[in-house]
């Protein structure tokens, strides 16, 4: 059984879809002003993970997305650009999705631009006026927060704190109260775009934008809605209180957060030297899947302390992974299956299941995939294994890529580390046979190919230099 924890309630509750099958989820997509950084696309690689074992679950999945292509620093880059808001955001948004596919972060069933949903927003902010819990303030409107008393119970702040915390989202515009947010801004510029509305000429404030692109595509009421802790508040809250004041039904039944993400023991600021996008760590020649790798690696609910050193240590996991696989695709086996094997391989299968159960623990469940690695190289060097377990572990390891996305291409295995492969069982072979000298070149002939060798009980491991 699957359990999340609610950011709503603070527990750890079991889910299910409300009708059965399908899983209504919406994510906060990216503010496409610049390219993402590592602190964004650990959030985007958590909810991708909650994407993919939702659907290992069995459960239809509809994911909406959004993209905020209309916002103050949008609009104030674009301005300084000389360019239309369409054109600033345009490369910036293409990068974000090849960010996306170069980390294996599966994109999406709905993205939802905010600039297509206008009508939508406006249709939105009129339901609110005609209810009153928005007021016009000057050219503006505002979302009247005192008719909301369940306000803040989402962040779970004290008035006192929210009177502070509206400070936030600050904004030049007058309004009855500090925490009071606006929900359609008149224009200050005479470059900024604007729409026309009932109530005035202007463009949406950041937060009705997902409310009314989640209800257009989920309905009144989503199964899950995740983001980024700093979402919380006031993004999210400000979400609830307007979309529930206009449907009296509750706008998320699961709210699921991602910690912040530290880099090198710091909060990552490009003041401090230590701001990185996905193309800053190619450029220093860092292998996109260690990157993916060490984002999954630390439970979504746990702070991530980012360093190179665990980029070093990340790309060492997938050298145990890729010479794991490589033995089994290019050893030989008798034909029939190890009972004791199979076993090993149903626990691991279990323990792979139950970790993503418990609140998505990534990192127990790379504990399932390198405790059968272990058994595995045992049972290969003891030629323990038959033909059978090679295939049940092969497509197990299909599975593990499935959930978690960081398991190397056999094509790309095979290609790389053919000849690595062939000297280490050259140099196997050449021990078994007592000719050390033999052993020797190889182990000298693999360091030249910047390879070291180390021998283990469980069998010959290697790493890169």
């Amino acid at each position: 059984m699957l359990k999340l924890t609610n950011t709503l309630t603070g527990n750890l509750e079991p889910f299910s879809p409300d009708n059965g099958n399908t899983v209504r989820m919406y994510t906060c997509g990216p503010t496409v002003y610049d390219f993402a950084h590592i602190g964004n696309l650990r959030t985007f690689v958590f909810e991708d993970i909650l994407r993919r074992h939702l659907r290992g679950k069995g459960w239809t999945l509809k994911h909406v997305m959004n993209i905020t292509d209309i916002d103050d620093k949008i609009i104030n880059k674009a301005i300084e650009a000389g360019q239309d808001i369409k054109t600033y955001t345009a490369p910036y948004t293409e990068a974000f999705f090849k960010d996306c596919e170069t980390l294996r972060i599966e994109r999406p069933d709905i993205v939802t631009p905010a600039t297509d949903y206008i009508p939508e927003m406006i249709d939105l902010v009129g339901r609110l006026i005609q209810s009153g819990y928005a007021y016009p303030e000057g050219e503006s409107i505002y979302y009247r927060i005192s008719r909301f008393p369940s306000y803040g119970r989402l962040s779970r702040l004290e008035k006192r704190e929210l009177k502070l915390g509206a400070r936030i989202d600050v904004d030049e515009y007058e309004k009855e109260e500090p925490r009071d947010f606006v929900l359609w801004k008149a224009p200050k510029h005479e470059k900024e775009p604007r729409w026309e509305a009932p109530f005035g000429t202007g463009r949406p404030g950041w937060h009705i934008e997902c409310s009314a692109m989640a209800m257009k595509q989920l309905g009144e009421t989503l199964d899950i809605h995740c983001g980024g802790v700093d979402n919380i508040f006031p993004h999210h809250e400000n979400e609830i209180a307007q979309s529930e004041a206009v449907t009296g039904k509750p706008f998320a039944r699961f709210w699921i957060h991602g910690e912040h993400l530290l880099v090198e023991g710091e909060k990552m600021a490009k003041s401090k030297g230590n701001f990185y996008t996905l193309r800053d760590l190619i450029d220093r020649g860092y292998d996109p899947l260690a990157i993916r790798y060490l984002l999954v690696s630390v439970p979504y609910r746990k702070q991530l302390n980012f360093t190179f050193e665990g980029l070093d240590a990340a790309r060492s996991s997938l050298d145990r992974i890729k010479e794991f696989l490589f033995r089994l695709k290019s050893s030989k086996f008798k034909p029939g299956r190890n009972p004791a094997i199979s076993a090993v391989l149903t626990t691991a299968r279990k323990q792979l299941d139950a970790a993503l159960d418990d609140d998505l623990n990534t990192a127990q469940a790379l504990a399932a995939v390198f405790g059968l690695i272990k058994e595995g190289n045992i049972a290969l060097t003891e030629d323990a294994l038959e033909e059978e377990n090679r295939s049940e572990i092969l497509q197990w390891f299909e599975v593990v890529e499935q959930r978690l996305g960081i398991v190397p291409t056999v094509e790309a295995l095979v290609q790389v580390d053919e000849k690595v492969g062939s000297l280490i069982a050259q140099r196997n072979e050449a021990r078994r046979n007592r000719d050390f000298a033999k052993a020797d070149r190889i182990r000298q002939e693999l360091l030249d190919l910047d390879v070291i060798i180390e021998d283990t009980r469980e069998g010959t491991k290697w790493r890169r230099k």
